[in-house]
């Protein structure tokens, strides 16, 4: 059988939802339901990318989700600053389909956010 490329992404180890919180998968996938809505999700730190055009940019994964539409990583913008491989909580507003030009688009993120480091 064929075996994934070792840099192609995984899933990583399942991270539980914080209560009353959704999944990255559910976010994504999801997303149409949970547009100028307010959620809160729980995931680890995969990618920090500070101060582009005035935030911070997070990349979080829970461990849901598919790799293959991307439904396991959502994009965080937060004033926060937090490590790769941190477990964070963060809250904030799912945003559809942001053109930030220079070929930053994304159907989905959670903006604003607020972001607490468990």
């Amino acid at each position: 059988g064929a075996t994934p490329a070792d840099d192609a992404p995984q899933l990583i180890e399942k991270i539980a939802a914080a209560p009353g919180g959704v999944t990255v998968g559910d976010v994504v996938s999801k997303r149409k339901t949970f547009a100028g809505k307010t959620v809160t999700v729980r995931g680890k730190v995969m990618k920090f990318n500070p101060n582009i055009l005035g935030v911070n940019w997070i990349h979080i994964q829970d461990g849901s989700g598919v790799v293959k539409d991307g439904s396991y990583d959502v994009l965080v913008t937060s004033s926060a600053t937090v490590k790769v491989g941190d477990v964070v909580t963060v809250t904030g507003t799912v945003a559809l389909d942001k053109d930030f030009t220079a070929g930053y688009r994304y159907d989905v993120l959670i903006e604003k956010a607020t972001v607490a480091v468990k």
